[in-house]
């Protein structure tokens, strides 16, 4: 099993040793001990005798750095995943904000650059994978403020849709919430399915 290189920034004893005995007694139940060699741990290990989907990380590191890249602290997701299906792919994109390639967030209080540059993060992440806005069967839209912003987001998703042409428009709920930074307005995630293998 391989291990993300966030762990090498945050190895398991710093984060065990500020946990409460109750929390290490979870930990244990779990098969999580970190000072016990891991026993068989259902629904934690894969299922034996049955193979996995076939399924890899999504990335367009020319635009967006890699969540474990975060400083001071990484953060533990990828920019999405590829699932192999019999004849098609699924691609899930993580939620996606108004970031660059170094992490930093851009635009602070600008809803509508950041509106545009969430969108052209997802871009980059679809054609990283052959994919385009037109494989998108799904999105969920993370608004900081949806009293103050949805009918501004809303105006500037049906602008950039209809511009590309969708039709027709992905499910989608939009949600107000606290996102993971303070600076941050608006954060989008997404479900394509490609038909066929992977283009290169």
């Amino acid at each position: 099993m391989s291990r993300t290189p966030v762990m090498d920034r945050v190895p398991a004893d710093t984060v065990t040793t500020k946990m409460s005995p109750d929390a290490l007694d979870v930990l244990r139940t779990m098969g999580l001990d970190p000072d016990a060699p891991p026993p068989v741990r259902e629904g934690l290990d894969p299922v034996p005798g049955r193979p996995l989907l076939s399924k890899s990380a999504i990335s367009a590191a020319e635009i967006l750095n890699e969540a474990d890249a975060y400083r001071p602290r990484p953060s533990s997701f990828s920019r999405g995943m590829r699932v192999e299906l019999a004849g098609a792919r699924m691609l899930f994109l993580s939620g996606t904000a108004s970031i660059d390639n170094e992490g930093r967030t851009l635009y602070p209080g600008d809803f509508h650059a950041q509106c545009l540059r969430t969108f052209h993060n997802l871009t980059r992440l679809l054609v990283a994978e052959g994919a385009s806005w037109h494989d998108i069967i799904r999105t969920t839209c993370y608004l900081r403020d949806i009293e103050r912003d949805y009918d501004t987001f809303n105006d500037l998703r049906t602008f950039f849709m209809h511009s590309i042409g969708l039709d027709p428009l992905p499910a989608s709920t939009g949600i107000q919430a606290r996102l993971c930074r303070s600076d941050l307005l608006v954060e989008i995630e997404a479900i394509a399915m490609v038909p066929g293998d992977r283009r290169k």
